[in-house]
C-alpha cells in the first residue's frame, strides 16, 4: 500500500478510518491529490469519485442519510469549496453528517493573486457545527490530530455538517510506504439537561386538556417505538398531525393535513384550536398548519428534542432536551388517557374529507392531481421514495402513502437543489429498490446528477413535467403576464429524453391517464439499466383542479 507523502493526508485518512467514516466521495482536482491518494489506496475505504462539487456533497448527504453515520466529500482549493454549501446547509437543518475536507493553499498564498484561491478557513461558519482548520508542519501536529477528531466526533455525536480545511503545499502527488503513527483523541459526548420543571409541567397541562395536538415533522422510518404510537392512538383527547415525511401511520392518525384544514372556516378553526400542542421530528411541510397554530395559538406548546427546538409558530413555551423516544419511555405511563370527543369529532370529519377525496380523484381530467395519485397508487410495497421539493412534496401530504413505503425529502432548507443528486446517493446505500418523484424544474436544475457511474439498475425517476415551476400559478397575487411566465413560472419546452440516452436510463414518457397507467405497469420491474418515466401534464388546468379540490371535499 502507498501513502501521500503528506503528514497532514496521513492524519486526516487514519483519523478517518479511526472514526468509522469510510465512506469518501472525491470531486477530482490537483490540490487534494493528497488526499486522493490517501483514501484511494487504501482498500478499507469505498470511495467514489463525481465530478460537479454541488452534486457530489448531495450524493454524499444522500448516503449519510440512510448509513445514519458520517460521509465525507473531499474537494480541492478555491471555488469548489463553495459548491459544497448547499448541501451543507441541508445537512445542518436536516441533522444529517457530512463531513467536509477541502484542500486548501498554504497561507502565504491566499490573497496574493495565486490561482485558484479564497478564505476557506470558516467559510460555512453560519451552517456549520465544528470547522478544523490545520497548519502544515511537525509543529502543529498534535492540535491538528486534536482539530480533525474533535470534527469527527461532532459530526457522529451531533449529526450535522463538519468542515476540516487542510493546507497543502507542492508538490502533491508523491507517495511513501509507511504511515506515520496518529493519536485518535476522544472528545466526550456532551449530554443535555433536562430542565425537570418542563416535564411537571408537560405532564400536568397534558392531564388536564380535553383538546391535545401532537404534529410530527420529518422522521426516519420506524423511528418512533409501536408501543408508544399505540398508546397514543388510545388518547380520545388527542389528535396526532403527521405528514408523507413523518413516516408514521396509525388508523387514529391525521395524515394529509392540508386534507383536513384547508376548508375549515372560523368557528372549525376555533374547533379544532388545540390547548396543550406537543411536536417533535424535523421541519414542518404544511403552510396551513403553521398559519393555523400561529393564528390559533395554542395555550401550551412543547418541542421535544435532543439537539434544538425551534419556535415555528411562536407559541413555544418550553424545550425539551430529550430524544424522543427516551421522553416516552420515561413518561409514556405518564400521559392518562383522558375521555373527551376531541378525536373522534375530527375522524369523522377526516373519514368525509376520505370519502370526497376518492370522489374527486375519479372525476377529475388529467392534470398533476390525477397523475400524482396514480403514481402514488402505484408504488411496489417496500419501497424507497425521495420525494423532490416545491409541488412534488406538497402534493403528495395530500396522499396516506402505504407504511411499508419509506418517504426522505430534503426538507431542512426545502430547495430543488440537489433532490437528484441525493436520491442516487441514497439509493446506493439502501437496501430497497428507491424511487424518485420529482418535478421537471428539479430534474433539469440538477441534471448533473445524472453524470455518475454509480447509479444502481433497480433506481427509478418519475419526473411529472408541467413545463415549469406550476405551484407558482397557485401563489396569493400573480397574475397571468408575460413577466409570470418568464419570471416566475418559468415556462420551457424541455423533456428528459436526450438527457436519458446520454446518461443509459431507459425512457419512457405518458401523455394521458391511459399512457401512463400503461407506462407504470412494467416500470418498477427489473432491469439491465436504470429507468426515467416522464409525465407531461397541461399547466394550464393543474391549478384549477388542485384550488377545486378543497372546495369540493369540505
Amino acid at each position: 500500500m502507498k501513502y501521500s507523502e503528506k503528514i497532514l493526508s496521513q492524519t486526516v485518512v487514519q483519523l478517518c478510518l479511526d472514526h468509522g467514516v469510510d465512506h469518501i466521495v472525491i470531486s477530482p482536482g490537483s490540490r487534494n491529490a493528497p488526499l486522493t491518494i490517501g483514501f484511494t489506496e487504501n482498500q478499507l475505504f469505498k470511495t467514489f469519485s463525481i465530478v460537479d462539487e454541488r452534486c457530489a456533497a448531495f450524493y454524499a448527504l444522500g448516503m449519510a442519510q440512510q448509513l445514519k453515520r458520517p460521509v465525507a466529500v473531499v474537494c480541492t482549493s478555491g471555488s469548489a469549496l463553495l459548491n459544497y454549501y448547499p448541501a451543507v446547509a441541508e445537512a445542518f437543518y436536516s441533522d444529517i453528517p457530512l463531513v467536509v475536507i477541502s484542500a486548501d493553499r498554504p497561507s502565504h498564498l491566499i490573497d496574493v493573486g495565486d490561482g485558484q484561491t479564497i478564505r476557506q478557513e470558516g467559510v460555512f461558519e453560519n451552517h456549520i457545527l465544528y470547522s478544523a482548520n490545520c497548519k502544515e508542519g511537525p509543529t502543529h501536529q498534535t492540535n491538528n490530530e486534536t482539530q480533525i477528531s474533535s470534527a469527527l466526533q461532532t459530526a457522529y455525536h451531533s449529526c450535522g455538517p463538519v468542515h476540516i480545511n487542510v493546507p497543502f503545499s507542492e508538490p502533491l502527488y508523491g507517495r511513501v510506504n509507511s504511515t506515520i503513527p496518529v493519536s485518535k483523541i476522544t472528545i466526550a459526548k456532551k449530554v443535555p439537561e433536562v430542565d425537570p420543571e418542563s416535564i411537571v409541567s408537560l405532564l400536568k397541562d397534558w392531564n388536564a386538556a380535553s383538546r391535545k395536538m401532537i404534529l410530527v415533522g420529518v422522521l426516519p422510518p420506524n423511528a418512533i417505538e409501536q408501543q408508544f404510537l399505540d398508546h397514543l392512538a388510545k388518547d380520545k383527547s388527542l389528535i396526532v398531525l403527521t405528514e408523507t415525511t413523518s413516516n408514521l401511520h396509525h388508523p387514529n392518525f391525521f395524515p394529509a393535513i392540508d386534507q383536513l384544514i384547508a376548508p375549515l372556516e372560523e368557528a372549525d378553526f376555533k374547533s379544532l384550536q388545540p390547548e396543550v400542542l406537543i411536536t417533535f421530528g424535523g421541519l414542518v411541510v404544511s403552510k396551513k398548519i403553521k398559519a393555523f397554530l400561529r393564528t390559533y395559538a395554542p395555550k401550551s406548546h412543547y418541542h421535544i428534542d435532543a439537539k434544538r427546538s425551534m419556535n415555528t409558530f411562536f407559541a413555544l413555551t418550553h424545550a425539551i432536551l430529550l430524544e424522543i423516544n427516551a421522553f416516552f419511555n420515561s413518561y409514556c405511563s405518564n400521559l392518562e388517557l383522558v375521555s373527551s370527543s376531541y378525536r373522534n369529532d375530527w375522524l369523522t370529519v377526516k373519514n368525509k374529507r376520505l370519502k370526497g377525496h376518492k370522489v374527486y380523484i375519479n372525476q377529475i381530467e388529467f392534470s398533476d392531481f390525477k397523475a400524482f395519485s396514480l403514481l402514488f397508487d402505484s408504488l411496489p410495497k417496500q419501497t424507497h421514495l425521495q420525494l423532490a421539493n416545491s409541488a412534488t412534496v406538497r402534493y403528495a401530504q395530500l396522499f396516506d402513502l402505504h407504511e411499508a413505503v419509506a418517504v426522505f425529502c430534503n426538507r431542512g432548507t426545502s430547495g430543488i437543489d440537489g433532490s437528484t443528486s441525493t436520491a442516487i446517493g441514497a439509493a446506493v446505500i439502501s437496501e430497497l429498490p428507491t424511487i424518485l418523484v420529482t418535478g421537471d424544474l428539479s430534474f433539469f436544475y440538477d441534471s448533473n446528477a445524472l453524470w455518475n457511474n454509480y447509479i444502481p439498475k433497480n433506481f427509478r425517476i418519475i419526473i411529472v413535467n408541467n413545463s415549469g415551476g406550476g405551484i407558482f400559478r397557485i401563489l396569493p397575487g400573480k397574475n397571468d403576464s408575460d413577466n409570470f411566465a418568464t419570471y416566475f413560472e418559468t415556462k420551457h419546452g424541455l423533456h428528459a429524453a436526450h438527457l436519458a440516452t446520454m446518461y443509459g436510463f431507459q425512457y419512457r414518457s405518458a401523455m394521458d391517464e391511459a399512457s401512463l397507467i400503461e407506462g407504470l405497469f412494467d416500470f418498477y420491474a427489473a432491469s439491465d439499466a436504470p429507468k426515467i418515466l416522464e409525465i407531461f401534464t397541461p399547466s394550464e388546468v393543474n391549478d384549477r383542479i388542485l384550488l377545486n379540490y378543497f372546495k369540493f371535499i369540505k
